[in-house]
This record gives structure tokens, sequence and C-alpha cells, in this order.
């Protein structure tokens, strides 16, 4: 009998192929068992990277990542990958589908309240997760470095916008300087055209990416506007040009994703620029 005949079925989507991985474990050779840790704890990178990129990461041959995914039924590497990569798309489907996939899960006599359990319980593992994912020195040089700014332009999009809406809310309060950017007057090139290598900015993007954002961080960054940003993934546009950035993966709820996590680091971000600008000021005084 052929190799090929041999082959089980490729499972047909992530939580399959999840299954299938946990199943079998025990009986993995060392390096697939290393790939899998990998697979199930990295599989935005699994979905975005190359070969090369996720062998490195994961301390692997790039061989053992096609034996990995024959010994679960594909090809090669390449099919593999797209089981991740349909996941991604599952995670961003329309706002219909997940309303019907809320339909398909809830009870009738109970439908609000397991919305509401479920929607809380999201919030909670996003925000556990952020606890452990955000570097302290990393936060603490980025909070240094927009609190040097004269000016903090923000950045963001779509889902992300809130977040910068509520920042700049909170700047004026503690009479930070700001620059919400994002218009109805639609004057955003204008406004950037303004920031110099003086001021700094905070950009955030989550998948499927804002390319304004993006392009518009890539532009300061490239006229030496120190960029700072909030995103979910290694692979995000805005990781490339910011001086520093955070990876937040919210949980979600039958596709819903809130902002709990990625509003805590705002909310965090903005008043430690505020104490550490405020502590600058009361040095200076002291010394005049």
């Amino acid at each position: 009998m052929s190799e090929t005949s041999e082959r089980p079925q490729p499972p047909q989507d992530f939580d399959a192929l999840r299954a299938t991985i946990l199943e079998r474990r025990s009986e993995l050779p060392k390096r697939l068992t290393q790939v899998a840790a990998y697979a199930l704890d990295h599989p935005d990178d699994i979905a975005f990277g190359t070969a090369a990129s996720i062998a490195l990461s994961a301390d692997v041959q790039p061989s053992t990542l096609v034996r990995f995914a024959q010994h679960f039924g594909f090809d090669g590497f390449s099919g593999l990958q797209l089981l991740f990569r349909a996941r991604l798309r599952e995670r961003t489907s329309t706002y219909e589908e997940r309303l019907r996939a809320l339909e398909q899960n809830s009870t009738a006599l109970a439908e609000s309240t397991m919305i509401f359990n479920g929607f809380i319980a999201a919030a909670h593992r996003s925000i556990d997760a952020i606890g452990a994912a955000v570097d302290p020195e990393g936060f603490e040089r980025a909070v240094s470095l927009l609190a040097q700014a004269d000016t903090i332009y923000l950045l963001a999009k779509r889902r992300s916008y809130p977040i910068s809406s509520y920042m700049a809310y909170a700047f004026g309060k503690l009479k930070v300087r700001c620059q919400l950017v994002g218009t109805a007057a639609g004057i955003d090139d204008d406004l950037l055209a303004m920031a110099g290598p003086r001021d700094a900015a905070f950009a955030i993007s989550f998948a499927p990416y804002a390319s304004e954002s993006a392009a518009q961080a890539r532009t300061l960054a490239g006229r030496g506007v120190p960029v700072v940003s909030l995103t979910d993934s290694a692979f995000s546009p805005l990781a490339e040009c910011s001086r520093e950035w955070f990876e937040v993966v919210e949980a979600d709820h039958a596709g819903f994703r809130s902002l709990s996590a990625s509003m805590a680091f705002a909310m965090a971000l903005t008043v430690s620029i505020a104490e550490k600008r405020r502590r600058a000021q009361d040095e200076v005084s002291q010394a005049g």
C-alpha cells in the first residue's frame, strides 16, 4: 500500500485539528509534539508566517513542519496552513453570521442570560491574558516615549476607534496635548503633516487591519515621529514600523470580540503618561 493511501483524512477545520492533536499527543514524536504545542499556542503565526519563520520560532527544521502536516493527513504544510487561515476568516465573519451562531447555541429560556454570561467570561479571559502578555519594561519605555511628546497623535479606524476616542477624552481631562486622527472633515493628512520628531503617535489596529492606519503609522515613522502601537499579532503591519508595540488578543464570544483588555491597556497607558508628565513638571518646578 502506498504512503498516500495510508495517510488519514485531514481534519476539516481548526477545532477538529485541535481535538485530533490533543487526542493523539501521547503518540507524537518529540519534534512533532513541539510543533503541535507551538501551533495551538500561536495559531495566527501559523496562518501568516512562512515555513522558514515558523520553523525558526518553533525551534524546528522546516522539514519538521511538513512531517507534522503529513502526520495529520495533509499533502504538505501549505494545506495545513489553509486551515489556520480559514480559522481567521471565521473570526472575522459578518455580524449576521455571528447572530445566527448565537441563535444556534442559545436556549429560548435563558438566551439573554447566556449571552451576558458569555461576554463576561470572554472579558475575564482577555483581562487575565493581557497581564502575562505585556512586558513591563516595554510598557515603561512606551510611557516614557509618549510622555516626552509635545503632541500625541492617536491613529485608529473601525473597531479600534472607540479606544483612541476615549483616550483623547481622557488626555483632555488630564491636560495632555493630543490629536485624534479620524475627522469627519477628512483632513487627516493635513493634521499628520504637522507632526514632527518632537511629537509621537499611538496607533491601534486589529485583524483585519485598517490599511489607512498602517499607512499613516508608516508615514509618521518615516518622518522620524516615534510610533507606539497596540495590535494583535507579530505579523501586524503596525509592528514593523513601531518603536514599541504590544500584542493583545481579545477572547471572543460567538465570534464577537469586545475591547475589554484593549481598553484597560489604553487607559493604563493614558494615565501613566499623564503621571510621568506631572512628575517631570514637578521636578522642573522644584529645581527652579
